[in-house]
């Protein structure tokens, strides 16, 4: 239990992180807002298009009596929608981390110079190119266990009772998951942890990382939330990727009182 409420508190450390440096927030929104933008635009095509679509997938139901061509294909639009939802849910944090891989690389760098003692941050001395298409493969391989998750979840929520009280707690769980792993990934991958690496690493704290990704995959499901809470998870998330490697780590305060000095130090230069 102690762990969940750790994963918690780096959720909130990340977001008064990037709260304490404005241009590094500023910038890590564009990617976010990018992503937001298409996923609107696919979801209206679909509610749009979406029993169009449906209508013309099932032919053989074409000849059915009323009602009961409506409701088959009306159960069928609904159900198509809930897993767009699903999958824009799942997938919303691996497309923003691709799109804005270079933003949220320098943010995390950053994150890891100011809680360094030695104020340094692993580099992975790859081109970008190369850390594109690794994160990109990786991402997709995310996004492939995830949907497995969600067609076996799905199927489960039709058992009485139980598809409709565990299952949905079990979906943010493993929701929450995947987004950690994703959101991880900008630190662990820059110190050269694989991905199967990475999910060893993770599994091994499972209550830290369900802390971290279930308050967060909950409220990515209000409307952009998420864009405005990405900065700050990608802060957090660097953070906890510190811990979960045993990096040393300076205390916030210390960070601040860092900050002061500097800002003091800047001022007395400018007076003299």
């Amino acid at each position: 239990m102690r762990d969940l409420g750790a994963g918690f508190h780096y959720l909130l450390k990340g977001q008064r992180w990037v709260a304490r440096h404005g241009k590094q927030y500023g910038f890590g929104l564009v990617p976010g807002l990018i992503t937001l933008v298409l996923y609107v635009g696919a979801l209206v095509a679909l509610a749009t298009w979406g029993e169009d679509a449906v209508s013309w997938a099932t032919p053989f139901s074409d000849d059915w009596s009323s009602p009961w061509q409506g409701l088959f294909r009306g159960f069928l639009t609904v159900v198509l929608f809930a897993l767009a939802l699903l999958l824009a849910v799942v997938t919303f944090t691996a497309v923003t981390l691709l799109i804005g891989q270079p933003f949220y690389e320098n943010l995390s760098e950053k994150v890891d110079r100011d809680v360094s003692p030695d104020g340094t941050a692993p580099e992975s001395g790859l081109p970008l190119w190369r850390e594109l298409w690794i994160s990109a493969r990786d991402s997709l391989r995310i996004v492939v266990r995830a949907l497995l998750w969600a067609v076996l979840l799905f199927a489960l929520g039709f058992i009485p009772v139980v598809g409709q009280t565990v299952v949905p707690v079990l979906g943010f769980f493993v929701t929450g998951f995947f987004l950690t792993e994703e959101l991880t990934a900008v630190a662990l991958q820059r110190r050269g942890v694989d991905l199967r690496a990475r999910l060893t690493l993770l599994r091994s704290r499972k209550t830290l990382i369900w802390g971290f990704g279930t308050p967060l995959g909950l409220s990515f499901l209000v409307p952009f939330v998420a864009v405005f809470l990405m900065p700050g998870a990608v802060a957090g998330a660097t953070l906890m990727a510190r811990e979960l490697l045993g990096e040393e780590t300076r205390d916030e305060n210390d960070s601040d009182d860092s900050d002061d000095s500097d800002e003091a130090t800047v001022s007395g230069e400018l007076g003299t």
